[in-house]
C-alpha cells in the first residue's frame, strides 16, 4: 500500500469507530423512548449469537477421532458451570477458554 492508501484506511477506519460509537446516540436521543422493535432485539440477539458462536465453534468436531470432542464438551461444561455460579459473561468466557487451551496444549498432547 502506498502512504496515501494507508492515510485512506485509518481515516475509514476511525470514521467506522466514531460513526458505530455515537451514532446510537443520535438515533436514539436519551429522552425519546427506545422503539419496541430495538429492545427486542437487545434481548432477541444475545442468546441468538451465543446459539450461532456454539455450532460454529462445534462444527468441526469428530466424536470419532483424534480427542472425540471431549475437550470441547469439557469447557462447554466449564462455561456453563461458571455462568450458572457467577453470572458473568467474562468470567464464563474466559474459564471456558482457559479450560479448553489446557485441555488442549497440556492434558491432551
Amino acid at each position: 500500500m502506498t502512504f496515501t492508501e494507508q492515510m485512506i484506511t485509518i481515516g475509514m477506519v476511525v470514521l467506522g469507530t466514531v460513526l458505530t460509537r455515537f451514532l446510537p446516540f443520535l438515533i436514539f436521543p436519551a429522552g425519546k423512548p427506545v422503539p419496541s422493535y430495538i429492545r427486542y432485539l437487545g434481548k432477541a440477539l444475545p442468546p441468538a449469537v451465543f446459539g450461532l458462536l456454539v455450532i460454529y465453534c462445534l462444527k468441526n468436531v469428530s466424536l470419532f477421532a483424534g480427542s472425540h470432542g471431549v475437550p470441547e464438551f469439557l469447557s462447554i461444561a466449564v462455561v456453563v458451570g461458571l455462568h450458572l455460579w457467577k453470572r458473568q459473561m467474562l468470567v464464563s468466557i474466559a474459564g471456558g477458554t482457559i479450560c479448553y487451551m489446557v485441555l488442549v496444549q497440556v492434558v491432551l498432547r
